[in-house]
């Protein structure tokens, strides 16, 4: 019974990643910072029985993925502004 609670309640989440700019006033320029956001995609309602697992599966492998892929894209970008920030910033 439990269990169903759960579910009744679960919401579906990915996460994204999201660019962020800010004024740098010792260099003079504007940067960018990538972070991840948790966003809605669904809310799981009424279900019963096997369906309810399958669901559940589907949803924990939807949102794993995309911490891992939106994750590395942010790591990635924020390398890639940070040496660009380096390459602007004369001080």
């Amino acid at each position: 019974m439990r269990a169903l609670l759960l579910v009744a309640a679960l919401q579906g989440c990915v996460v994204v990643p999201e660019t962020r700019t800010a004024y740098d006033q010792n260099c003079m320029i504007h940067t960018k910072h990538m972070t991840l956001r948790a966003q809605q995609i669904a809310t799981l309602g009424h279900c019963v029985g096997d369906g309810c697992l399958a669901v559940l599966a589907a949803i924990g492998v939807v949102a794993g993925a995309s911490v891992i892929v939106s994750g590395s894209i942010v790591v990635v970008g924020n390398v890639v502004y940070w040496i660009e920030k380096q390459g602007k910033c004369l001080i």
